[in-house]
């Protein structure tokens, strides 16, 4: 729960670098709060739209963790030693698989131009 935190403490910030655990734990604890809102929506009936499922308080909560996400994403591309522009890779169907390799990627050792490595080594 620390990691999701300590994101959201860095709501926009764009520069440094992100451990991987701290991007995937934060990835983990978002989708966990997002099934839980989509089921509490189904349950109210607080959906948006009926054919398409969309829940007012899932939408309500991807919305505002929609900056964080993507800030935790450039700052763990910047800890591969990536410019946050290989983010924009999202925006296309293919371009999804490599982005994912990159964010599973280990840290790149020592200090890079973004900073130095979150794992203290």
């Amino acid at each position: 729960m620390n990691w999701y935190v300590e994101v959201l403490k860095k709501y926009a910030v764009f520069s440094g670098r992100a451990h991987r655990t701290e991007y995937w734990m934060f990835v983990l604890f978002n989708f966990i709060i997002s099934f839980v809102l989509g089921f509490v929506d189904g349950l109210t009936g607080m959906m948006i739209s009926a054919e398409g499922g969309v829940g007012l308080l899932g939408t309500l909560y991807g919305l505002a963790v929609l900056v964080p996400s993507i800030a935790v994403a450039v700052r763990r591309l910047h800890d591969t030693g990536r410019s946050g522009w290989w983010y924009l890779l999202v925006l296309t169907c293919i371009g999804i698989i490599p982005l994912i390799i990159f964010l599973c990627m280990d840290s790149q050792p020592g200090s890079n131009q973004y900073g130095p490595n979150p794992k203290g080594a």
